[in-house]
């Protein structure tokens, strides 16, 4: 009988507890590295606002609850003015600077200890990920119990505050979080996040039929992610230039650290010629570029446009040319990681869909809705000087059928470039 040959030690990398290298240590570091980046950032967005003014010791809650609405977060707005007086306010907006600063942190940590391996099972890869979303529903509970604050509401000067003086009404305005909401969209939000994660990177081995599906949606997801990243970079150049030349420094680093991609993705729509209502009303708003200001406040509903906002700053015929050339790019580059056999026509209906389901994250994630109003007695009428209103929704459908239009174009031209670069260089595309 032939001697058994010694069984090789287990390669590092390969499936078995021992290699795994990514248990509950691992998994608390990825929370809590996601956790403390979109903590700092929020925090530093609202300190350029000027919220580290706030009273009663509140910035801190206030950043947890910034925090809680970048992930899907649900606020609830409340006011109390006792018997003789009536508040009403709501919010509804997503801090997507913040959003974007956990989703990347986030990705990186879920990703980092599975490109060791060199086969990744099923098992393995749901255990790791179900380590993840276990501690983060523990830190969504927390940060949904930790955002709760109340704040009093000054009448001002005039006939309100001698009412208010005279009946002893201090209203109070604070805001609380919708507990399961919050858990339920938190943990959507981390699921979306595993799965792009997923999708864009390609070392990571991934178990079964899965590394086929990837393959053919990988070259699309990557170039959208790649377009949404490049309107960043261009808002962050655009909002250092404005900083440098016209001042308000301070209000455009809150727009940086809080809110950009609320302005830079609506743009990428805008150039594709979508539409966006909108309105300013009141003493309050949002910081934003003075263009769309003007164009917001308006006595009726705005409608927010390449047009509109073209008629009151030419310079603003730049989103299409934007919009059309990085648009193209994207389906350059998905082109160009795709499999060389692939027809032009099927590259196209590949960034239509892509494209198509972008704009309608955007569409979903980028409106905002603001209000407050208080009365004391009647007299103010929720809707006086001490009122304010502001919203910006997308005409979502027109929005998505320009993108499909704007994908079969971009990804057919897209695909004809790759082939020529290809043929010129020489090379073969794979």
């Amino acid at each position: 009988m032939p001697p058994v040959p010694p069984v090789p030690p287990e390669a590092p990398g390969t499936s078995g507890r021992a290699a795994a290298g990514h248990g509950w240590v691992q998994a608390l570091g990825t929370v809590l590295a996601g956790l403390v980046a979109m903590g700092v950032v929020a925090a530093l967005g609202l300190w350029a606002a000027g919220a580290a003014d706030l009273p009663d010791d509140a910035f801190p809650r206030v950043v947890v609850a910034t925090v809680v609405t970048a992930v899907g977060g649900a606020l609830e707005l409340s006011g109390d003015a006792g018997e003789l007086a009536a508040t009403d306010a709501g919010l509804t907006v997503m801090p997507l600077s913040v959003t974007l600063t956990g989703a990347l942190v986030t990705a990186w940590g879920f990703l980092r200890p599975l490109r060791r391996r060199a086969l990744t099972g099923v098992p393995d890869l749901a255990g790791w990920a179900a380590r993840i979303a276990v501690l983060w529903l523990f830190a969504l509970l927390g940060m949904a119990f930790a955002a709760r604050q109340t704040f009093e509401v000054s009448l001002g000067e005039g006939l309100l505050s001698d009412l208010g003086d005279l009946f002893g009404v201090t209203p109070t305005v604070g805001f609380t979080t919708d507990v399961p909401l919050t858990v339920l969209f938190g943990l959507l939000w981390l699921a979306g996040v595993f799965v792009l994660a997923l999708l864009v990177t390609a070392w990571v081995p991934l178990p079964g039929r899965l590394p086929r599906l990837r393959a053919s949606v990988r070259p699309a997801a990557y170039a959208m992610v790649a377009l949404l990243l490049a309107y960043v970079v261009v808002g962050v150049v655009v909002a250092l230039v404005t900083a440098g030349t016209r001042g308000h420094a301070g209000d455009t680093f809150a727009v940086l650290l809080l809110g950009l991609p609320n302005l830079a993705w609506p743009a990428l729509t805008i150039g594709l010629g979508a539409t966006w209502n909108g309105r300013v009303e009141g003493p309050f708003g949002l910081p934003m570029p003075h263009v769309l200001d003007e164009v917001l406040r308006t006595p009726d509903v705005s409608t927010v446009n390449v047009g509109t906002l073209a008629e009151r700053d030419g310079r603003m015929w730049w989103l299409l040319v934007a919009a059309a050339v990085l648009v193209l790019a994207a389906g350059f580059l998905m082109a160009a990681r795709s499999p060389v056999r692939r027809p032009a026509w099927l590259h196209a209906v590949h960034l239509a869909v892509a494209l198509a389901l972008t704009v309608l994250m955007i569409g979903l994630v980028g409106r905002i809705h603001a209000h407050f109003g208080l009365s004391v007695l009647g007299i103010g009428d929720l809707g006086g000087g001490l009122s304010g209103r502001l919203f910006l929704r997308p005409r979502l459908w027109g929005a998505v059928g320009l993108a499909l239009l704007w994908g079969l174009v971009a990804g057919f031209l897209g695909a004809l470039l790759a082939r020529w670069a290809g043929e010129r260089s020489g090379r073969v595309r794979s």
